[in-house]
């Protein structure tokens, strides 16, 4: 299985992206929640899931590890195909489909195009347990904020700002408010030094 891909990216759209991995090109299936965080850098790196069918082999990919995660735990309920998690992934951010299915949220989940009432109901009592333990085990949020702060600290460090520096600052943002944006992060932080 395919479970990674790091490579220089030749083509981008907000479903999908193309990376060349030593002259070979995939052709990955994003959702916009990843398109969202991807830069215009060259070089990028995307945690992926394979879907094998008997006529096609369909790459998946996401910018972080966590929103994999929530792909194949959505993926594994009944009515719940690939492009429907992928649309959800779309519509919401990993943290508010977590927090919908933590909650009983019919209403939000429902709101995503192509879920019904009881697809909605069926991803809430299939996902309530496994979600509330990937966040215990995986600290959702923290997870992000770590994402963040790696990616504040390296921009920091290209605007030539050493890492010893600035890393506090980042941290203090961050215990503040954990869901701070990397732009926002970045910001504050350029702020305060």
């Amino acid at each position: 299985m395919i479970t990674q891909l790091k490579g220089r990216m030749i083509e981008k759209s907000p479903t999908e992206v193309v990376i060349d991995c030593n002259g070979v090109g995939y052709m990955v299936h994003i959702s916009l929640n990843t398109y969202s965080k991807l830069t215009d850098a060259e070089s990028i790196t995307l945690f992926t899931h394979l879907q094998v069918k008997e006529d096609s082999n369909t790459l998946f990919g996401f910018y972080e590890k966590t929103e994999r995660n929530l792909f194949r735990q959505l993926i594994s309920v009944s009515g719940i195909g690939a492009s429907i998690a992928r649309t959800m992934l779309s519509s919401l951010s990993p943290g508010e489909i977590q927090s919908a299915i933590i909650s009983g949220n019919t209403s939000l989940i429902q709101s995503v195009k192509g879920i019904g009432l009881k697809t909605a109901q069926r991803v809430i009592i299939e996902l309530k347990d496994k979600v509330s333990s990937i966040s215990e085990n995986d600290n959702f949020i923290g997870s992000i904020s770590n994402t963040n702060k790696d990616e504040a600290l390296s921009a920091l460090e290209v605007l030539g700002y050493s890492r010893k520096n600035t890393n506090k600052i980042i941290e203090t943002l961050l215990n503040n408010s954990p869901e701070i944006s990397v732009e926002e992060l970045i910001k504050s932080a350029l702020n305060k030094l």
